[in-house]
């Protein structure tokens, strides 16, 4: 994968690294041997520095780890003067750390908490964080059922797989959506995140808005049914659906591009609704603005009868102070942020297998983002 590629020779040239995290430096480069250098260039020569300088830390949601080795690359090779370092520990972990001090901003694939908010005006001081939708994209349910390429459920079912109730892939529930599959009664391994996770919290977000009485469980960050089986992170998940036969998770679908085969979900629209980059997009659109003043939170209908809505989508955030922000790093999380939303760094995402945030939204994100202070 050229990113991959990319990243290594960032990585040899030098990139800071960080105890147990993701370390990319936003430093120029030399390297003219990429087969993408004119892409890069012409991108690079539209992102404004605009004073950015020294070290940027931020660290949480590992969703849009992709997104953020992307946005680096291009970022890198435009501010010689910035390195920024991005540690994809988990929503949860981004937001402690953010709440403490630690960072200048936080990724987090669910939008802050009441309670969260209050904590934050004590490292905001005068103010406090705010959400700023900046990545959209499908959770995508993979699976790996030797001999299955094709799979349809709905949410009922789902439900019942990862609460332990539907415990063999050729169970009568799953039978009746796939008439013409040949389901081995291979025993079902349902994999779910060991960590704090946004992902989680938007899949049982999913589970509990789509069909509450399978689902009794309340939504969040850490992972409340019995039964199954944990792994760390999103590679880690989607490491364990690779090599286990039986297995299922759920995971962003950019973590599902290599030899992951995915559930298409059947919704109230006429036909199943496969997780792709465009659908998530429809989904998103419909999402309501329930944020107040500058924080752009959103909620997403997970019951929706459009053809080609696919309702288990994510919006991950960057979380920042309003204001009262750090004066040294104030100018460069600016800098970054403005580059990410704008056109040109959201048209990055589509590429990496994430949905770019509608327009209307992120016309609002990149309002709030000038304004920052």
């Amino acid at each position: 994968m050229k990113l991959q590629r990319m990243n290594r020779r960032a990585l040899t040239l030098g990139a800071l690294a960080v105890s147990g995290a993701l370390a990319l430096t936003a430093c120029g480069s030399d390297d003219t041997g990429d087969k993408d250098g004119g892409k890069k260039s012409n991108a690079a020569s539209k992102i404004s520095c605009d004073g950015a300088k020294g070290q940027l830390m931020a660290s949480g949601s590992s969703a849009q780890k992709n997104a953020i080795d992307a946005w680096v690359a291009n970022y890198r090779s435009a501010c010689n003067d910035v390195q920024l370092n991005y540690k994809p520990d988990g929503s949860g972990a981004g937001i402690t750390a953010f709440l403490q001090g630690q960072t200048a901003f936080a990724g987090s694939d669910s939008a802050l908490k009441p309670e969260e908010i209050e904590k934050s005006k004590k490292v905001c001081k005068s103010s406090q964080a705010i959400d700023l939708p900046m990545v959209g994209g499908p959770i995508a349910v993979g699976y790996n059922v030797p001999g299955v390429d094709s799979l349809v459920l709905d949410a009922k079912t789902l439900a019942d797989i990862f609460n332990d109730k539907i415990k063999t892939w050729d169970d009568k529930a799953i039978a009746k959506l796939n008439p013409d599959a040949k389901l081995p009664g291979t025993k079902i391994q349902a994999f779910h995140r060991s960590d704090e996770s946004g992902t989680t919290d938007n899949f049982t977000k999913y589970l509990k808005g789509a069909a509450p009485a399978a689902w009794p469980h309340e939504p969040g960050k850490s992972w409340e049914a019995k039964g199954g089986q944990s792994a760390q992170g999103s590679s880690g998940v989607a490491q364990q659906v690779k090599q286990t036969a039986g297995a299922i998770s759920y995971m962003e679908l950019s973590y599902a591009k290599e030899g992951i085969k995915t559930v298409d979900l059947k919704t109230g629209a006429k036909e199943p609704v496969k997780a792709t980059v465009d659908n998530a997009s429809k989904a998103i659109s419909e999402a309501k603005s329930v944020g107040k003043g500058k924080d752009l939170a959103l909620e997403l209908n997970y019951k929706p009868t459009a053809e080609g809505a696919y309702p288990i989508t994510l919006v991950t955030y960057e979380i920042v102070c309003e204001k009262g922000n750090k004066a040294d790093t104030l100018a460069t999380t600016k800098s970054f942020l403005t580059y990410i939303a704008s056109e040109d760094g959201q048209a990055v995402l589509k590429d990496e297998a994430y949905a770019p945030i509608p327009t209307e939204i992120n016309a609002k994100v990149r309002e709030t983002i000038k304004g920052l202070s």
